[in-house]
């Protein structure tokens, strides 16, 4: 089945972008485009930093799950795309896409501080997206590229 995802808003970048920032996440990806395969396949061919693709993949859906009997005869989740193509539709001003490449391309030193911080700020209870857009002194659209990035974070 081909499925398209549709990008109408510069925080929905972030999620591709960030699918193939790093070489394992690039083969990962390709591997899952390819046709289905299980967390142990990729664990074999990646080690843990595969299975670590394999869940942000999960998180940002760009993957679809389902089970299938393994070699082991015991019922295995496998992976695949969930999309076979991107439209990327979107109109921004430069602030804001600068600030959507911004959240994307920032090292995962930065990023971890600043997750963090969401993280902490936010609670169990969540928080509203403006009240914390303005304790971090950043826009909406960053704080939604920022939380985008996140396995840990969503934005609601």
């Amino acid at each position: 089945m081909n499925r398209i995802k549709v990008v109408s808003d510069v925080a929905e970048l972030v999620p591709i972008l960030r699918a193939v920032d790093t070489d394992v996440k690039n083969e990962v990806f390709k591997e899952v485009s390819s046709g289905w395969r299980t967390a142990r396949d990729i664990e074999q061919k990646f080690g843990e930093p595969g299975l670590d693709a394999l869940r942000f993949f999960d998180k940002m859906k760009l993957v679809e799950t389902k089970w299938q009997t393994g070699p082991t005869a015991s019922p295995e989740k496998a992976y695949h795309a969930f999309y076979s193509s991107f439209y990327i539709n979107a109109t921004a001003p430069v602030q804001e896409i600068s600030d959507v490449l911004h959240a994307a391309m920032m090292t995962e030193e930065s990023y971890a501080k600043i997750e963090r911080q969401i993280f902490e700020m936010i609670g169990p209870d969540g928080k509203f997206s403006g009240d914390v857009a303005d304790i971090l002194k950043v826009s909406q659209t960053k704080l939604k590229a920022l939380v985008k990035r996140s396995p840990r974070l969503d934005f609601r």
